[in-house]
């Protein structure tokens, strides 16, 4: 039987601060979401992190996980958006 991954992008962007990326790691490490694969640069003070994610073993929805995200985002000052892997391809295929 093959290993199916359940893949989700999640961007993170806004003003830079100490403990961002702890913030959104601890959420996602509690929340059983393994990370696959990060990238993170500061541009003139300003963040931004794209993971790509695998929810196979998550406790909670994507809905679920997409919601908190995002209102992770608004308490820490940047913006989290969450997209599932498919979606993503299709709107950004040239």
């Amino acid at each position: 039987m093959e290993n199916t991954v359940d893949k989700t992008i999640i961007t993170v962007v806004g003003k830079d601060t100490v403990g961002i990326i702890a913030k959104v790691c601890t959420y996602l490490a509690s929340s059983q979401i393994n990370i696959l694969d990060i990238s993170q640069t500061i541009v003139q003070g300003y963040f931004n992190m794209m993971m790509i994610v695998d929810m196979t073993k998550a406790d909670k929805s994507f809905g679920e996980c997409a919601d908190d995200l995002e209102k992770l985002g608004e308490e820490i000052g940047v913006s989290i958006k969450c997209q599932k892997e498919e979606i993503f391809e299709k709107m950004h295929r040239i």
